[in-house]
């Protein structure tokens, strides 16, 4: 009989682990000043806090300085998670990757971006990003200011499951490029930009015409939303970000959590994705740059005659 039981357990166990959602995470190559872009500490940070409480539901793989999974890891993967600098410059859209990912896509895997890592080029990637992710940063229509946003309702969808209200500085993005009739897109942080977001000159990322109109007219802009698509496939854009230490906000922290598992389509627990980090956990991992780690390049001295 214990031969029994010990044979069904060694049954079971293969079994339990085929369930676990592959997640596969991306980070851009350092960028910005000190705290801020942190891609690799980004990404190392939620692998580290979803892995607190949520092993038994996902296996993570993750790259770093802009590395790009091989092919046989991104046919596995449940959801990929991008955080990086985006334009031209955006991994995804480099070399065929933009082809590689949808043909992930087609078969029902989840994309995560965050920060930059929403805004491809209009010429290229736009289409696809509003395809996968419900809505993305497009050029001259889209702006990038520094604003205090304040969000004080969050709507009820498994991505928002345990998030209470908060409010943070960030590079919020907004008058995001969504769907058209925003079919399928659930607005999930939403607030009303303060006229200084348009203290700058219309260009392509600063302002436009349209997006001067909105703010004036007071119009809720969305800055993270979730998405779905025909086929079963989930997306989550994120648009903050660019601080670092805006990870250590709770509820910012458990609402990217969240929606990675949903967009794996794995369960979200009713109070969201629990973690607990420290001011350490937030240095951990910092790319080296002037001012963090490197000394700070020396200014040039004066022309010799």
């Amino acid at each position: 009989m214990k031969s029994i039981l010990i044979a069904l357990l060694a049954l079971a166990v293969p079994a339990f682990a085929a369930d676990k959602k592959l997640v596969v995470m991306i980070a851009g190559r350092p960028s910005h000043g000190p705290a801020q872009h942190e891609h690799n500490a980004g990404i190392l940070l939620f692998k580290k806090c979803l892995e607190q409480n949520s092993a038994d539901k996902v296996e993570i793989k993750h790259h770093l300085n802009g590395e790009w999974p091989p092919q046989e890891e991104l046919s596995k993967a449940d959801t990929i998670v991008i955080y990086a600098d985006g334009g031209g410059g955006h991994p995804a859209l480099q070399e065929n990757r933009l082809e590689q990912l949808g043909k992930e896509m087609a078969r029902g895997c989840g994309l995560v971006c965050v920060h930059y890592a929403v805004e491809p080029t209009t010429e290229k990637g736009n289409k696809e990003f509003i395809d996968w992710m419900g809505g993305c940063f497009e050029t001259h229509w889209s702006v990038n200011p520094h604003w205090e946003a304040n969000f004080k309702s969050i709507p009820k969808h498994p991505v928002s499951s345990g998030v209470k209200p908060f409010g943070t500085n960030d590079e919020w993005y907004f008058h995001m490029r969504f769907r058209k009739g925003m079919q399928g897109v659930t607005p999930i942080l939403t607030d009303v930009p303060p006229d200084s977001t348009m203290n700058r000159k219309d260009d392509a990322h600063a302002g436009n015409p349209a997006v001067r109109e909105a703010v004036k007219n007071k119009e809720p802009q969305h800055v993270a939303w979730a998405a779905e698509r025909e086929g079963g496939g989930r997306g989550f854009g994120f648009t903050g970000g660019h601080f670092h230490n805006g990870w250590g906000s709770n509820d910012q922290r458990k609402l990217l959590l969240n929606a990675i598992l949903w967009t794996a389509k794995t369960e979200v627990p009713a109070n969201g994705v629990e973690s607990v980090i420290t001011e350490d956990d937030l240095k951990q991992n910092l790319d080296l740059k002037p001012g963090q780690g490197l000394p700070e390049k020396p200014k040039p001295g004066p022309k010799v005659k």
